[in-house]
C-alpha cells in the first residue's frame, strides 16, 4: 500500500475521532451526562446549571440588600466631584437641582449651605457685574435719593464702593449700584430663612430662635430696617454706624428678625438669627421687600 494512502487513512481517522468526541461532550453538556471520562472532564449540566442559578441568585440577594441612595445624595456626590475636579459652574448646576428640585432630601441642607456660598461670593465680587450698574452723580443728589430711585439701600452703596462710612457727594462722581429686589422665605417648619431672586434661590440661614411668633402662612413685606447701639437708633450717615446691631421688621405680623444673643437668658419675641447671617440679610434687603411665611402648623 502507497505510503501516502495510509498516512491519508490516519488523518482521517483522527478528523472522525475529534469530531465523534465533541458531539458525544455537546450530548453530555446539554442533554443528559454520558458518565466515563466525560464526567471527569466536566460535572454533569445539571450540576453547572445548579451552580450557576445559586451564583445569580447570590448577586440578586447582594443587590437587594445594598443600600438605596436617595436621588438627592447621588446628585450631591456628584457636584462633589465635578467641583473638586475644578468644574465649578457643573457642580454648582448639581446643586441647584437638588434645592430645587429634591428640597427634602437629605443633601439639601448641604447644598443649600454651599450653594448659599457660592452664590453670594459671586454677587458681592467686585467683578460681578451682572444686575449692577454705574450711576453718574448729579447736583442735588443725595444718598437717600439714589438708593430710592434705584431699589436699593445706603448698606449695599457704602459696600460696593469699599466705604467705611458715607462721604459727601460731588456731581460727577461715580456709585456702583445693585437692586436689592429679593424675595425672602420665612419657612417656620424647617426653621429656615431663605433668599431668592424671583424662582432662583440665592443662600439660606438657620433661625437659632424663635419664640412667641404668631406667624401664619401668607405674603407680606419689609416694613422697616433698625440699626441700633444700646436701643437707640443709628443713622447710615452716623461715623458708629458699622458698630451698630442689626434688625428687620416684618409688616404683618409686627415680628422682628434680630441677632441672637447667647447670654440673653430672656431674648425678646421675635426671630433670631446668627449675628454674621442677620448682618448678611441686612446687607440684601431693604424695606419694601416682599416676604413669603410658610407654617403649614397655623
Amino acid at each position: 500500500m502507497n505510503f501516502w494512502i495510509i498516512i491519508k487513512i490516519i488523518a482521517g481517522l483522527a478528523v472522525a475521532g475529534v469530531v465523534t468526541f465533541t458531539g458525544m461532550l455537546a450530548y453530555h453538556i446539554a442533554v443528559e451526562p454520558l458518565g466515563g471520562i466525560f464526567e471527569k472532564i466536566i460535572p454533569e449540566a445539571g450540576t453547572v446549571l445548579q451552580v450557576q442559578k445559586e451564583e445569580d441568585f447570590a448577586k440578586l440577594l447582594d443587590a437587594a440588600e445594598m443600600p438605596d441612595f436617595e436621588p438627592g445624595d447621588r446628585a450631591f456626590s456628584q457636584a462633589h466631584e465635578l467641583i473638586a475636579l475644578g468644574k465649578i459652574p457643573e457642580g454648582r448646576e448639581k446643586l441647584m437641582a437638588i434645592v430645587n428640585v429634591f428640597p427634602t432630601s437629605n443633601a439639601a441642607p448641604k447644598a443649600r449651605r454651599i450653594v448659599g456660598e457660592m452664590n453670594l461670593d459671586e454677587i458681592l465680587a467686585s467683578d460681578f457685574t451682572d444686575g449692577k450698574s454705574n450711576y453718574e452723580v448729579k447736583r442735588g443728589d443725595s444718598y437717600f435719593a439714589i438708593a430710592g430711585r434705584n431699589d436699593t439701600s445706603l448698606d449695599i452703596i457704602m459696600y460696593l464702593n469699599g466705604m467705611m462710612e458715607l462721604k459727601n457727594l460731588q456731581p460727577g462722581d461715580e456709585l456702583q449700584l445693585m437692586p436689592l429686589n429679593y424675595r425672602v422665605v420665612i419657612d417656620a417648619q424647617r426653621k429656615s430663612v431663605s433668599l431668592w431672586d424671583g424662582a432662583m434661590f440665592i443662600c439660606e440661614y438657620n433661625i437659632v430662635h424663635m419664640d412667641g411668633v404668631p406667624l401664619n402662612s401668607g405674603k407680606t413685606v419689609i416694613a422697616s430696617r433698625r440699626a441700633t447701639i444700646n436701643g437707640n437708633s443709628v443713622s447710615p450717615t452716623a461715623k458708629n454706624y458699622r458698630a451698630t446691631s442689626k434688625s428687620i421688621l416684618i409688616k404683618s405680623p409686627p415680628v422682628q428678625l434680630f441677632p441672637y444673643e447667647a447670654d440673653d437668658e430672656t431674648p425678646p419675641h421675635g426671630i433670631f438669627l446668627r449675628e454674621p447671617d442677620i448682618e448678611e440679610l441686612f446687607l440684601l434687603t431693604r424695606s419694601g421687600n416682599e416676604i413669603e411665611i410658610r407654617n403649614p402648623k397655623k
